[in-house]
């Protein structure tokens, strides 16, 4: 667990099932996305995340509101899988609602797990990439001050020639 003046960053819980696929359903969230995932997958993915934070002590964590324990959305890191063009690597992502969008929980929650990553988990680089559309969240990555690198720039291996959110945009950070 990893808690900022705002946020609690922990482990999944059963009750965050219902509020996660909602979130993985909603169109604006899900827009810089592949497709949006139905109950079935978000719990699937729920499960993938747990499982990542047993396996690694660190992953994507469900992010709470200290003030009133609502579930804001997903923050944390992965490590990227063979498949990533920046394989072998760890990312940092972040996922939340439309209702805690604007208020910089993407960044504080991003800022935090990052600190993590590279103090107790003792990463030496974490990157963070998305669509060229998706100006939230290259926003976020500016806030962060992590370094865009165009060198790193790729195509989506997932998705087809022409696709909108085919061409990614990459940033990275190294350990201070």
């Amino acid at each position: 667990m990893i808690e900022t003046p705002r946020l609690i960053l922990r482990g999944w819980r059963e009750e965050d099932v219902e509020p996660f696929a909602a979130l993985n359903a909603d169109p604006e969230v899900m827009r810089h996305y592949e497709r949006r995932l139905t109950a079935t997958e978000s719990r699937a993915r729920l499960d993938r995340l747990n499982e990542h934070l047993a396996m690694h002590g660190f992953g994507e964590f469900a992010v709470e509101r200290r003030e009133d324990g609502v579930l804001l959305g997903m923050v944390g890191l992965a490590i990227l899988d063979q498949t990533s063009p920046l394989f072998p690597g760890v990312e940092a992502g972040w996922q939340l609602a439309r209702h805690a969008w604007g208020q910089g929980y993407a960044t504080e929650a991003a800022r935090a797990a990052m600190d993590d990553g590279f103090g107790r988990v003792g990463l030496r680089q974490i990157v963070a990439f998305t669509a060229t559309t998706n100006l939230p969240s290259q926003g976020v990555m500016a806030r962060l001050a992590m370094t865009r690198r165009e060198d790193l720039d790729f195509e989506h291996p997932n998705l087809p020639e022409g696709h909108i959110l085919r061409r990614h945009l990459v940033w990275s950070q190294d350990a201070p």
